[in-house]
């Protein structure tokens, strides 16, 4: 296995590390405060001016949409593994850099689903600004009533009616729908309950403005309330066009398998960049905090944090490689095992480092002059998007399994 990066791949990613040192760290408590003046205003989930800032610039700078290959310039190429240690980069400023570069959930996504599945029309109408960063986008698939965990448990129905589409059920976690930018909605329901379980699913596109769409409430994170939203919204009897249907009657399954292969790969980097930050903060606060007669890095139980950290670290990232090496040569498939192992392991080690630069802190780790308390809430939860770990640690044992019993 190579995991080089190409040429092309190493000037972007030259290029993104001096965006982030010039503009994307210093960007941040800017965002911050923009964030306090626009909650003052009632205005909690407005996009903070910086933000649009550091779109133009990323853009100008050729760093955009890199996470597609080929949608925005045919030229650029980046597969998967060339694209891993850009995520990477970005997953250390987590709320800033993936969407300054139009590289954020759930429109990476969604965008990828309309480039693979999607009609000319689709295409023209969602893709095109979506691409260009004028619009963001939702991927409406879990459910307050029933185990999400199991795709087949979805109950939202999908009824047709002449050339509607008929749409009544229930979501929630339902990522960027509270910013005002949200303009569309893929949405995972039942089309035919009778049908194979893998075949019962289909996907359409909803505009969140359609008729009989309420977005109910946003649902705060460990009481973090993020500036996109995740919310519970319900649908009630909202009518789309039967040219909003993504793919094919029934193909709704198969369609969130081959979103989720490359996602995951690219939230997973973005948790080894988080861990990388938060490591590089635990080493400077050990180095200058004093405690028992000199600094914290002196301290054995420090010096076995970091060293933990590090090495938890270079294997959480190797294996990442690995999955996109696997995913770039023999397609989503061949590595479904390690894609379902990475969604575990990637995350756990994120959240162990953090966890372990907070306690280096203090209390200083767990208020909000560092970064660390946000870092935790934010992987925290990513043990429970794209499904639990449990569900992805049963897979791991199903297929490991498999190649003994000849299943």
């Amino acid at each position: 296995m190579d995991f080089g990066l190409s040429a092309r791949a190493r000037d972007h990613l030259g290029r993104l590390q001096d965006f982030m040192d010039s503009h994307v760290y210093p960007a941040e408590p800017v965002y911050a405060a923009q964030r306090r003046e626009l909650r003052a205003a009632g205005r909690e989930h407005h996009v903070p001016p910086v933000v649009e800032e550091l779109k133009a610039e990323a853009r100008g700078r050729g760093l955009w949409n890199l996470f597609l290959p080929g949608c925005e310039d045919p030229a650029h190429g980046l597969g998967v593994t060339d694209y891993a240690p850009l995520a990477e980069v970005t997953g250390r400023s987590p709320v800033l850099a993936p969407e300054a570069t139009n590289c954020a959930a759930p429109d990476t996504g969604n965008m990828e689903v309309l480039h693979l599945f999607g009609t000319p029309e689709q295409k023209e109408r969602w893709l095109r600004p979506l691409l260009d960063g004028e619009i963001r986008s939702a991927f409406a698939m879990t459910e307050p009533d029933v185990a999400s965990s199991d795709a087949t448990n979805i109950a939202t129905r999908i009824e047709r009616d002449g050339d509607h589409y008929v749409l009544n059920g229930r979501k929630w976690w339902i990522t960027g729908t509270a910013d005002p930018r949200c303009a569309v909605m893929i949405v995972m329901g039942r089309t035919d309950p009778e049908a194979h379980p893998y075949r019962r699913q289909s996907m359409v596109l909803v505009p969140l403005d359609a008729p009989g769409v309420e977005v109910v409430r946003p649902l705060p994170v460990f009481g973090y309330q993020d500036q996109h939203g995740h919310c519970e919204i319900t649908l009630t009897d909202v009518r789309v066009p039967v040219g909003n249907l993504v793919g094919e009657e029934g193909g709704g399954f198969a369609i969130a398998q081959a979103r989720l292969g490359p996602g995951r790969v690219h939230h997973c980097m973005r948790a080894i960049g988080t861990a990388e930050r938060a490591l590089e903060l635990m080493c400077r606060r050990a180095l200058s905090r004093e405690a028992f007669g000199g600094p914290l890095a002196g301290q054995g139980v420090v010096q076995a944090q970091i060293a933990e950290s590090r090495m938890a670290i270079e294997q959480a990232r190797l294996l990442t490689l690995k999955t996109a090496w696997l995913i770039d040569r023999h397609g989503v498939q061949a590595a479904r095992s390690e894609v379902a192992a990475i969604k575990v392991i990637a995350p756990r080690v994120a959240l162990d480092v953090v966890d372990r630069a907070i306690q280096v802190h203090g209390g200083a780790g767990v208020g909000d002059d560092t970064p660390l308390a946000g870092m935790w809430a934010g992987l925290r939860t990513l043990r429970l998007a794209d499904g639990p770990d449990e569900v992805h640690v049963r897979s791991v044992a199903r297929r490991e399994l498999a190649r003994h019993t000849g299943a």
